[in-house]
């Protein structure tokens, strides 16, 4: 823990130095590429020491992949190669390690090189393998048209400022960074002459950045003084469960998985300063005129914990990861799409029992939630109080669902998972079910739009 504080914290003064002196207009791209993955490779030595040559090993296997695999099939052979060997080394853990290196290991940096692997590889495949009226719109601007060089691919997948804790992101947002054309291409989507300007603004990140710091600050303090002070292992205390009603019960669970919480906040909102501090992460332009910095950004609190909707509160929890599910499962999947991202999910994470636990749960939440959503929240919009009333049973109840669905995710094990659910009356597995019965679940906007597009295809075909 202390490797990776020290290595995220000399990220971050590297960032700043690789902004200011190795900028677009100071440096080549393939300085800025070199740079950027020597000292990724220099941190993930540094912090992980032996163990990082599983996340060199990954990367060669992987780049001859990339380089000599048929288009139609790379980005199947990159997913099987790289999610296989993420999950054997998951079961490393557990079996030859025994339960050990839970904290900052390797694992956690093979996991954000198995996601960019995976998605080079799709947007590769979209970019050459697929005709353009097959794609989504996303995924049209995102597709990668050539294969990249080896110094690209090494600095997309190791680069310094995502090494250690991440987050994902797509291959040409990255390129674009280090060429310089990153902010400049978001800042052409802007009229800046109707705005009194006659030329293109230089945002700078620095307010950004010391903005995510505080924050950074703030989560370490709440972590140093609530995460131990509210162990999740409380719960299943059998004095506690003898002695507390049901109801409080359900309010201690809410503040030990609010109690977990910070250590999240911390690390990745940390990361997204570093990549912040070097330049990466340039959004755009909100309504007010205001510069976003929130490309790369993993979470946005505020929406987390004002959810009102299971949904909701998974786009904004993790969101990059989000992001990547989506882009090489969800859209991709011939069927089950939400049942399948979980699973993948699931698997990503690592073999825990307490993960497919978590993640199951959240399919069964997941399709009830949706289900009273189309069914029931339009009663609910025809007055302010009505809107207001039907808002807070639903916060209550999304916050409440988390709590409810992540506590085996904390657990990890079979034995406390089982026991925690049993305290539960597991009620919320029960309601999800009822609620699957009785009400009707509308088709999914995937399934209609993966059904329009074979259509469109099936019409291109025929001409």
């Amino acid at each position: 823990q202390i490797n990776f504080v020290a290595c995220q914290l000399f990220a971050l003064l590297a960032a700043f130095w690789f902004r200011i002196y190795l900028g677009p207009s100071h440096a080549s791209s393939a300085v800025r590429h070199a740079f950027a993955t020597l000292f990724g490779i220099y941190f993930a030595v540094f912090c992980f020491g032996w163990y990082s040559i599983h996340l060199f090993v990954l990367v060669m296997m992987n780049y001859g992949i990339m380089s000599m695999a048929s288009i139609p099939n790379i980005h199947r052979y990159s997913f099987v190669v790289a999610m296989g060997y993420l999950t054997l080394c998951h079961i490393s853990r557990i079996y030859i390690f025994h339960y050990g290196i839970l904290t900052t290991d390797f694992s956690g940096p093979l996991m954000i090189i198995t996601q960019k692997i995976t998605t080079l590889a799709c947007q590769l495949h979209d970019g050459i393998g697929r005709q353009a009226e097959e794609l989504t719109a996303e995924q049209n601007r995102l597709a990668v048209k050539s294969r990249p060089s080896l110094l690209e691919y090494l600095s997309y997948l190791l680069n310094f400022m995502s090494i250690i804790a991440g987050p994902c992101s797509n291959y040409k947002d990255y390129i674009a960074f280090i060429e310089g054309r990153h902010v400049h291409m978001k800042l052409l989507e802007v009229n800046w002459k109707q705005k009194g300007y006659d030329r293109l603004p230089d945002p700078s990140p620095t307010g950004a950045v010391m903005y995510k710091l505080c924050i950074t600050l703030v989560s370490l303090i709440l972590f140093l003084t609530l995460t131990k002070n509210f162990p999740m292992a409380y719960i299943i205390d059998n004095e506690f469960l003898d002695k507390t009603p049901f109801l409080s019960r359900l309010g201690y669970l809410y503040v030990v998985t609010q109690a977990a919480k910070p250590k999240y906040y911390f690390a990745w909102t940390l990361a997204d300063a570093v990549n912040n501090a070097a330049g990466y992460g340039f959004s755009g332009v909100d309504e007010r005129g205001t510069f976003r910095w929130d490309l790369l950004s993993n979470l946005n609190i505020w929406n987390i914990e004002t959810a009102t909707s299971f949904k909701m509160y998974i786009e904004n929890w993790n969101i990059q990861t989000a992001a990547w599910l989506k882009r090489v499962c969800y859209d991709r999947a011939p069927w089950y799409p939400t049942a399948l991202t979980f699973i993948l999910s699931a698997l990503w994470h690592g073999i825990y029992p307490g993960y497919y636990f978590t993640f199951l749960t959240g399919i069964l939440i997941t399709l009830a939630a949706r289900a009273i959503r189309n069914n029931c929240r339009h009663y609910f919009l025809s007055s302010v109080p009505l809107k207001i009333a039907y808002d807070v049973v639903t916060w209550v109840v999304t916050q409440l669902a988390v709590c409810y669905t992540v506590a085996p995710f904390v657990m990890l094990a079979v034995e406390p998972t089982i026991k925690f659910y049993k305290s539960m009356y597991f009620h919320m597995h029960i309601l999800s079910i009822l609620v699957l019965l009785v009400l009707r679940i509308r088709p999914q906007p995937h399934s209609i739009r993966k059904a329009q597009n074979q259509a469109m295809l099936n019409s291109v075909k025929s001409k």
